[in-house]
């Protein structure tokens, strides 16, 4: 037995001592942060990823405010008077128009296999539901779900419940960036890389979004989002002809400034094959390594058609973990 099934929060009944409460702000901040430490070693974690790490108190804080109604769409596990897990849930709109609703949930190793998990994953499913009434988004809107592929437990009871795969992201490292290769291969003369400048932000975002253009599972940007997570210090552009060709947009990690991430390196389709991705791709990682970082980190798609693992491993990036995202139908 789960949560209440009319939403609201409840105890779960398999297990006395349990539960489930709405998130207060501040207060919770450090136990949460604990939690996820919690979680570190069974599920192997790797504390340093740019795509999903073991965050601190200040980073959670930071997640929560940017939630649409942190209080109504967290809810924290607790035992005997202490926090033991925590789900959390949020949503956006896809280029196709699906509208993802992505619940995430953690819970301590030692509380596992007693039926919490399962009412943390039925709390958020109903949670879900009533937004999906709310906002009137039920004919395109899916239940979604992310676990690393170390995370077995989490693994096991998404595809327990009707959970499916459909893509998966890979992370990779380059360890040393002072073992940067060269650029071995020569430019048409018509291709000049540079800084990129306010003047070009949304030639920028506009070469990302086209890049994206057939991409499934990727959500809406707007060039006012984009906007307003701009960190442009190593964004480095390439133009072919006066027009912008590509871009690599690298940033330096703000909780760890010895660690450079790149968020972004799109080439325009009719600029392929010119050595234009390589050239963006060293020029970028120069960069972060002028601003002070030891070592890179970035995330692609399994499933990416334009064979990037071969050029990130071809200038010293290996994997290091995978992301798997699941879906589900809902059925309000």
């Amino acid at each position: 037995m789960g949560v209440n099934r009319g939403g609201g929060l409840g105890t779960p009944g398999r297990s006395s001592g349990y539960l489930f409460r709405p998130y207060r702000g501040d207060e919770d901040h450090g136990a949460m942060a604990a939690v996820r430490l919690g979680c570190a070693g069974r599920d192997e974690i790797d504390a340093r990823s740019v795509v999903e790490g073991v965050p601190t108190a200040a980073e959670i804080a930071e997640a929560s405010a940017k939630l649409d109604d942190p209080s109504g769409n967290q809810v924290l596990v607790e035992h005997n008077g202490g926090v033991v897990g925590y789900v959390t849930v949020r949503w956006w709109q896809e280029r196709d128009g699906t509208w993802l609703y992505l619940h995430r949930g953690y819970l301590l190793p030692g509380h596992r296999g007693a039926g919490i998990g399962s009412a943390m994953l039925d709390w958020a499913e109903n949670r879900i539901s009533r937004l999906v009434r709310h906002q009137g988004t039920a004919r395109t809107a899916v239940f979604g779900a992310n676990a690393m592929a170390s995370e077995k437990d989490s693994t096991q009871l998404l595809l327990e419940t009707g959970y499916r795969r459909v893509f998966s992201l890979v992370e990779l490292e380059l360890a040393d960036l002072r073992r940067l290769p060269e650029h071995d291969g020569r430019l048409p003369t018509a291709v000049e890389v540079g800084a990129v400048g306010p003047s070009s932000y949304h030639a920028a975002w506009k070469t990302v979004v086209d890049s994206y253009a057939n991409a499934a599972f990727t959500e809406k940007w707007t060039f006012e989002s984009f906007l307003a997570t701009a960190v442009p210090t190593c964004w480095r552009a390439a133009w072919h002809e006066d027009r912008m060709a590509g871009v690599a947009l690298c940033s330096i990690r703000r909780h760890d400034r010895t660690v450079g991430e790149v968020e972004e390196l799109s080439v325009r389709a009719e600029s392929r094959r010119l050595g234009l991705g390589r050239a963006l791709l060293l020029d970028g990682l120069r960069s972060l390594r002028e601003h002070g970082a030891e070592t890179a980190r970035l995330y692609t798609g399994t499933a990416n058609p334009h064979r990037s693992y071969d050029l990130y491993e071809s200038v010293g990036f290996r994997r290091r973990n995978e992301y798997v995202r699941y879906r589900k139908p809902i059925g309000v």
